[in-house]
């Protein structure tokens, strides 16, 4: 605590002057013949521990000031007045010791501090790099069959790999490449109950594209600048996009119509998380909240902040 950072210096000082000085009396001379192992001074004032109770915790005693007793280190713990000093020794009894106020016990960083040992694990090693934008990478997916993903890039496309091939490093893992985007891709997503890859970009544009034909089958309007963040709903036919313009809007996939529009952010939406049960969707902003929505009413149930 501050209290501590404040005290310990000055009397470390403080004695370290009347030792080499000679003026040490008799307190300090106890205290520092209880230097540890690592070669500190030990200071302390008076506390509410008896001679009795500082051998059965392990803490040498000496006389102080006044015939109060002063206890030495024995052990990596720093007691304030009013708090509990717990034995740490094998035989000693566990019940706390209060420290008077007033008082105050230093014990010294000798003792062993249990620190847990990590699991071991093999290195993880580098597998494939691919090289196939011409800028930076803003996004990626995988499909729910875990057989190819997608990335979007500030080159304003979208390719397709084949997860085995690229994961070998395979001159072919490329699929194909998807052409459309006027803006770096900022969000993709693949349906898991249809063949489609949902796309958003900074070019205000959402759009659905057909994997069987690889042309875009639907547009959704409707944002007013840059569309960073998209998200489907787990169970629903539902789209859920952000972005510059503040707002969260929410998709009827089939019919391309806007659903709901998530107002009440101060900047841009930039993440988006959809689940199952309420909260359904559930946005961060660049305002520094987070709010959590009702789908079903279209309004916000919780704002969280900082």
């Amino acid at each position: 605590t501050s209290l501590t950072a404040q005290v310990l210096p000055e009397l470390r000082h403080e004695t370290a002057r009347k030792i080499v000085s000679g003026e040490a009396g008799a307190d300090v001379t106890a205290s520092a013949a209880a230097v540890g192992g690592a070669g500190q001074i030990i200071l302390h004032r008076e506390v509410d521990l008896g001679v009795s109770s500082a051998a059965a915790a392990g803490v040498s005693v000496s006389a102080g000031p006044g015939g109060s007793a002063s206890a030495a280190a024995a052990g990596g713990v720093l007691a304030l007045p009013g708090q509990k000093v717990q034995a740490v020794d094998d035989g000693a009894d566990d019940s706390g010791k209060t420290v008077r106020p007033g008082g105050i016990l230093v014990k010294s960083s000798a003792a062993s501090t249990n620190i847990p040992t990590p699991k071991w694990h093999a290195p993880w090693r580098l597998s494939t790099v691919l090289s196939a934008h011409l800028g930076w990478v803003r996004s990626i997916a995988f499909d729910p069959t875990n057989t190819m993903f997608a990335t979007g890039g500030a080159d304003r496309v979208i390719k397709i790999f084949d997860l085995a091939k690229a994961c070998v490093g395979a001159p072919d893992a490329l699929k194909i490449t998807l052409t459309g985007h006027i803006g770096p891709v900022r969000g993709l997503a693949f349906s898991p109950r249809h063949p489609y890859l949902f796309s958003a970009g900074e070019d205000k544009q959402v759009k659905c594209w057909d994997l069987e034909t690889n042309q875009v089958v639907r547009h959704y309007h409707g944002h007013l600048s840059g569309v960073f963040a998209l998200k489907l709903h787990p169970t629903l036919d539902l789209i859920v996009t952000g972005g510059r313009d503040a707002v969260a809007r929410v998709w009827d996939m089939r019919t391309k119509h806007q659903v709901h529009c998530l107002s009440g952010h101060d900047n841009t939406v930039g993440a988006l998380l959809t689940k199952t049960t309420d909260p359904q969707v559930i946005t961060g902003s660049y305002d520094t909240t987070i709010k959590l929505w009702d789908l079903a009413a279209g309004k916000c149930m919780t704002t969280l902040t900082h």
